[in-house]
């Protein structure tokens, strides 16, 4: 499975882990590094999987504004999607969209950066957690 951005698979990424999250409520740019990834089946039960493993970057960044999601350039991988619609309330940013068969969404919380993103096709769903912080454009 290809990780969209197309992926969006994002699949889905993100987590709750060792890195630090910040607050990223007054942020229009943010990055957010993949800490943990589930992958589940219909008929196969879920197991925990590393994000290279289904082609998910370790770093996504977002425009909260645009609802533009890309790889940072170090990745060399040049991959985007727009998240339509994005919404911020009560303290969590929120975007989802869809992409080559899969339904994608992503949940943040503004007040400590960690996130949740999940991905969705037929048969298949992907969860990945992640700390995000604010980020300048070009990051």
């Amino acid at each position: 499975m290809k990780f969209p951005l197309r992926l969006i698979p994002l699949a889905a990424l993100l987590g709750a882990g060792g890195a630090a999250a910040d607050d990223l409520s007054a942020a229009r740019h943010i990055l957010c590094s993949t800490q943990q990834v589930h992958v589940c089946r219909d008929a196969a039960g879920c197991e925990d999987v590393l994000a290279a493993d289904l082609n998910i970057p370790q770093f996504l960044r977002i425009d909260t504004r645009s609802g533009k999601l890309s790889t940072t350039p170090a990745s060399g991988e040049n991959r985007e999607t727009v998240a339509k619609p994005v919404s911020r309330a009560d303290g969590h940013l929120v975007l989802q969209g869809v992409e080559a068969g899969r339904a994608f969404s992503l949940f943040i919380d503004e007040a400590s950066g960690w996130a949740t993103f999940a991905s969705a096709a037929n048969g298949r769903s992907v969860t990945a957690f992640a700390a995000c912080t604010p980020a300048s454009a070009g990051d």
